[in-house]
């Protein structure tokens, strides 16, 4: 669990500096430059995830359950997870409502998977994985909001085109990551 935690501190601290210490961040992109800072963060963030995977992959081999879950959660997660993809894909499609209107969909995505995946799993390392994604995110969300506020932040309105490639893209990749790769992925059929 130690190395889990680890990753996670690691991880998701490196894409916590913008909410606690976004002066700073500039600060840095501003004496290294961007590409130099990009760098070392995706590098920060890389070791992060692998420690994840890697801590995550060693707990689910001797979990300790904290609860089971309903049956009932599966079909809950499924749904949130069709929506968390949506969002995702949202971030990147110009002019969408979505975006339009939530302004950081992809976090707010993160939050919904985390959900999807803390009421469907129940063991410890589940609660400590996702519990902290959802955690950060909800964080980032509201520090994302109040920079846009603080900066007078606009975006773009969205198109019904906009909408509905968003929401296309957003089905399809759920589709494939359910179906084909979640299992050689990460080992479980998410609707079994």
């Amino acid at each position: 669990m130690t190395i889990l935690i680890l990753g996670l501190v690691i991880f998701l601290g490196a894409h916590s500096v913008r909410i606690v210490a976004d002066d700073w961040r500039t600060k840095q992109r501003a004496r290294y430059g961007e590409r130099a800072w990009k760098l070392a963060y995706s590098l920060v963030s890389a070791v992060g995830l692998v420690l994840i995977v890697w801590g995550y992959g060693m707990a689910r081999q001797d979990p300790t359950l904290v609860w089971t879950p309903p049956i009932a959660t599966r079909h809950i997660a499924s749904l949130l997870t069709l929506v968390s993809f949506i969002l995702l894909a949202a971030t990147y499609v110009p002019r969408n409502v979505v975006k339009a209107s939530l302004h950081h969909p992809m976090v707010l995505g993160v939050a919904l998977w985390a959900i999807a995946h803390f009421l469907a799993n129940g063991t410890l390392a589940d609660i400590i994985l996702f519990g902290s994604f959802l955690v950060w995110s909800l964080w980032s969300y509201a520090a994302a909001r109040k920079r846009d506020r603080m900066e007078n932040t606009s975006y773009a309105a969205g198109t019904m085109k906009g909408t509905a490639i968003a929401v296309v893209a957003g089905v399809l990749a759920w589709v494939i990551f359910a179906l084909w790769l979640h299992v050689p992925l990460i080992g479980v059929y998410p609707f079994g």
